[in-house]
């Protein structure tokens, strides 16, 4: 397939900006420059933008020059938000997100060229801003943006009403600056991207292109977004390959087809092999398997995606050897857990920790073969459980039955 074939195939085309037919011509057409932006409102991307830096190496593999924008101009200011104005970070903080969030398009869209919008518009006069930019644009063009229509209604700040001026003047610098052809983002950036394209059209007299891509939605409709409160970042101290794996191997089965072609590099025939095995053999989850290993080797590599597949194996076998104390806490993170820092028999840790409802119920699960201790049978009320039985002399791990597990930190 054509690179716009696969696009459309995959669904990541959605808005474009003029005829499709013309869009198709460039894309499938000879090298050019195209950007995608992001402010830097977090010291990390996540998974939300995670489709966008996809999109950005699809073109880039096809032989297209990448311009990514961090915007420590438009960061200052904040895009509209459908609810509520963002909250204004200070300089100092948008600089150290800047710096975080480089490394990570450097890392994982290599051919990218980066660019901050504060270079070209720290020195801009406002009035000068008004004379060259703001008489192009017809207030009541801005007023028809879906986002400050809806906004309008709780009410809009004048800083935000302008944010839509200067996403639209990023365009026109790196068009002339830099023969930037092509704006890429999600649908919810539709407005702001348009805003850019007339602007070049009036301007200049000339023609830019562009085009969105659907915004990648979780299984409750949700964005992936930290505003939204379920952000997966990119960054793995923030958050661990094996939670990324984690999350995607949970996948809705409504959902995984989608998001293997908008998150993988897998072929047409691939996926469709994968989803079609998926669905002969549902219980192997082979397409939840594929998709997140798929996505942690292209984020953090082949080793870590191994990793996270041996953790996630491990520990749903309940086996704890071989795995260090970060990756079983990060596993672990929503069991229940308690103090141990003094050591004690069995029977007391399970009573005083509410393990076992009481010293007879204690015995029953003992009896039963119903404990374990570190993925040990433990049939012993007396076994003192301390520091000196600890996992990396921090953790105990405590078993009720097949699914009830309890951390012990010591």
């Amino acid at each position: 397939m054509s690179l716009f074939e696969d696009l459309k195939w995959r669904g990541l085309i959605k808005d474009i900006a003029g005829e499709e037919s013309d869009l198709q011509k460039t894309l499938d057409g000879p090298s050019f420059s195209f950007y995608w932006g992001t402010d830097p409102t977090a010291d990390s991307l996540h998974l939300g933008h995670y489709s966008s830096l996809c999109m950005a190496k699809r073109l880039a593999n096809a032989g297209h020059h990448p311009i990514l924008l961090c915007g420590g101009a438009t960061g200052r200011i904040g895009d509209p938000r459908p609810t509520a104005e963002r909250e204004i970070i200070s300089e100092e903080k948008v600089t150290a997100n800047i710096n975080g969030i480089r490394s990570q398009i450097t890392r994982l869209v290599p051919t990218a060229e980066l660019v901050d919008n504060y270079d070209w518009m720290k020195g801009y006069e406002f009035l000068n801003f008004l004379r060259d930019i703001g008489k192009y644009i017809n207030v009541n063009y801005m007023l028809d943006k879906d986002i400050i229509r809806r906004r309008l209604e709780t009410g809009i700040t004048f800083a935000e009403f302008s944010y839509m001026l200067l996403q639209g003047y990023d365009f026109l610098h790196l068009f002339e600056e830099k023969k930037c052809i092509m704006q890429v983002a999600g649908s919810d950036q539709w407005g702001n991207i348009t805003t850019g394209v007339d602007l070049i059209r009036k301007k200049l007299d000339k023609t830019a292109y562009a085009f969105t891509m659907p915004l990648i939605l979780d299984s409750t409709g949700k964005k992936f977004g930290k505003s939204e409160g379920n952000a997966l970042w990119l960054d793995k101290d923030k958050t661990s390959p094996y939670e990324i794996y984690q999350y995607l191997i949970n996948t809705d089965d409504g959902k995984v087809e989608e998001y293997l072609k908008v998150f993988t590099f897998l072929s047409k025939e691939e996926i469709e092999k994968i989803c079609a095995e998926q669905k002969e053999h549902p219980e192997t989850r082979i397409a939840q398997k594929t998709l997140a290993w798929e996505v942690v080797k292209d984020l953090h590599g082949k080793d870590e995606a191994d990793n996270a597949v041996n953790v996630s194996v491990k520990l749903f076998q309940g086996d704890f050897s071989g795995l260090s104390v970060a990756d079983i806490k990060t596993g672990m993170k929503s069991v229940p857990s308690f103090d141990l820092k003094e050591a004690a028999p069995l029977i007391d840790v399970l009573v005083n920790n509410k393990i076992a409802s009481s010293r007879r119920e204690a015995r029953e699960f003992l009896g039963n073969n119903a404990i374990t201790v570190n993925g040990e049978v433990v049939t012993d009320e007396n076994k003192v459980i301390g520091k000196d039985c600890a996992i990396g002399g921090e953790i105990v791990i405590i078993r009720r039955g097949k699914k009830k597990y309890y951390i012990g930190n010591c």
